[in-house]
């Protein structure tokens, strides 16, 4: 480019400001303007960081002249300001998930190809050094083929989370519970590590939230992989205190590794990496409990993983390659919540198919949960 890249943020909430500070950091990029539909949020937001142009609309963003937007709204808007943005031929950075469900993330893929746009989706944990190196040792062949896993996420989120915002924690705004909201970015982590996703059996229920949120706050599930591999998921945020994450993968050859993630948003350690000839250990707590951790330390927490996917949209828009984390592979994980999701609802296991048949799911289980939750 032969000019600075311009670039705009739909979406003046908490994470917003992780895009701000991303892009800052980069030379030659130019934050240009904001919008949000609260106008005055998005004026608030341009005046404490200097930026020029704070508007209502996708369309008033667009107009001035920009190359690409982060998506920083609510999960069921995605695909709105993802339509209209490839329609003007802007490429766009959208936060997770992708969507609500699968149909609207296929719609979202197929307007980024017609419009000839770079669609990414923020799932910033690939980029911890201890899930790159797990990778890394599935793809040289030392892990062998994962032929078994599990992501256990045991999270903490508190009522009064729930309360700070009126949208979090319903079917209509956040489009799920733990799976959606919280577990998604370890869910992503488990498929890009075992594979293809092909079948899911689950359970999910509201143990300890069920009178503060519509959607799950617990869920378990069995998933079966294109391979044949297996892995187990358990996702809570009614864990006290928070116990951060971890994934562990064990490889045909006998070889496991494990990544953790605590406390909740530091960088991930291999805890565990019984590769033979490499074989060492640590503790998953070594400085004991940490407690609860408000979200807005978790989301500073993970800034430096925002500054890095961040980096690599704008290479990939500049040399004209693929990002990290594309529109397309981001579907994988929106599948396997919604078979989750679809497999509580039935108690049957749920075969991971087409899009529009995993849209459909969703929205059944969505209606059902929440009759559900009027009858209590």
């Amino acid at each position: 480019m032969n000019h600075p890249f311009r670039v705009g943020i739909v979406g003046c909430g908490n994470i917003a400001d992780n895009h701000f500070q991303s892009y800052s950091a980069l030379p030659d990029v130019e934050i240009v303007g904001v919008c949000d539909v609260a106008v005055e949020r998005a004026q608030m937001f341009a005046a404490e960081r200097g930026i020029a142009h704070a508007v209502p609309s996708v369309r008033e963003l667009i107009a001035l002249g920009i190359d690409a937007i982060s998506v920083c709204t609510p999960h069921p808007t995605h695909e709105a300001v993802v339509a209209e943005a490839a329609s003007a031929g802007v490429h766009v950075l959208c936060e997770k998930p992708i969507a609500t469900d699968t149909g609207a993330a296929e719609r979202m893929v197929s307007a980024a190809e017609e419009g000839g746009i770079t669609l990414g989706v923020v799932f910033q944990r690939r980029f911890w050094p201890g899930a790159r190196a797990l990778r890394t040792a599935i793809d040289d062949g030392r892990l062998g083929t994962p032929m078994l896993g599990h992501c256990q996420v045991l999270l903490h989120r508190g009522i009064d989370y729930y309360d700070a915002a009126a949208w979090r924690g319903t079917w209509a705004a956040d489009g799920g519970g733990v799976l959606m909201t919280q577990a998604i970015h370890n869910i992503d982590l488990l498929q890009w590590f075992m594979g293809d996703p092909v079948e899911v059996s689950a359970k999910a229920g509201s143990f300890v939230l069920g009178d503060t949120i519509e959607v799950e706050d617990t869920a378990a599930a069995l998933i079966t992989f294109a391979s044949g591999a297996i892995a187990t998921l358990s996702a809570t945020v009614a864990a006290s205190p928070n116990l951060g994450t971890r994934i562990v993968v064990t490889g045909s050859n006998g070889a496991t590794v494990q990544v953790t993630e605590y406390p909740e948003g530091s960088d991930a350690v291999n805890d565990l990496w019984a590769i033979p000839g490499e074989e060492r250990a640590g503790t998953v707590f070594p400085d004991g409990l940490s407690g609860d951790i408000p979200v807005a330390e978790v989301n500073a927490r993970l800034l430096p993983l925002h500054r890095v996917q961040v980096a690599d949209f704008v290479d990939a828009i500049r040399s004209g390659r693929q990002p990290a984390v594309t529109g397309r592979e981001a579907m994988k994980s929106l599948q396997i919540v919604a078979a989750v999701y679809e497999s509580a609802r039935t108690g049957l296991p749920v075969q991971i198919r087409s899009a529009s048949v995993e849209s459909r799911h969703f929205t059944h289980l969505s209606h059902s949960l929440a009759e559900a939750g009027k009858s209590r």
